[in-house]
């Protein structure tokens, strides 16, 4: 098997590492880097647990292997907190009871910010849509569109606080 200098900037670190060209993304975030927020669920890319941020997108690292992410940017579920503060997905989640036994929470969180950076104000079916790639085995998946709403709304009170208020 071929093994595979690679680079990798991961939540803001840059790393290199040695992989094996079978190497999946997920497997190296977890097991070579200490990443294990990122989950492995299916291997498959049905479940969804596995979803990071791969150079500004949303995508099942299980789908991924590491060499193609080679000189890439990574966020995980851990790059969301900034200087020890949640994000607002992170605290909608809580707030909003957006979990239950947190396996599939990391890849939700992901893959519902992914939509709130490019959507910062969607309505329940967008964000229904947006996470349908995600399976939550324990939730009856309305306490997580709500996280959403609850952080949409934040991210916009932060982005009218920012903006001085908006009254230009």
């Amino acid at each position: 098997m071929a093994e595979h200098d690679i680079e990798l900037t991961v939540n803001g670190t840059d790393h290199e590492l040695t992989v094996d060209s079978r190497t999946l993304l997920v497997h190296a975030l977890r097991d070579e880097l200490g990443y294990t927020g990122t989950n492995v669920g299916c291997e498959s890319s049905t479940c969804g647990a596995c979803t990071v941020h791969l150079d500004g997108d949303a995508v099942k690292s299980c789908t991924v292997l590491a060499v193609q992410a080679d000189g890439s940017e990574a966020d995980t579920v851990e790059g969301l907190a900034e200087d020890g503060t949640y994000a607002p997905i992170q605290e909608g989640f809580q707030k909003e009871h957006g979990l239950q036994c947190g396996y599939c929470t990391p890849g939700m969180m992901l893959a519902a910010n992914d939509l709130l950076e490019r959507n910062s104000d969607p309505d329940e079916a967008e964000i229904r849509e947006a996470i349908e790639g995600n399976l939550c085995r324990c939730t009856g998946y309305q306490n997580i569109v709500n996280a959403v709403e609850f952080a949409a709304d934040e991210m916009s009170a932060e982005a009218t606080a920012t903006d001085g208020g908006g009254d230009d």
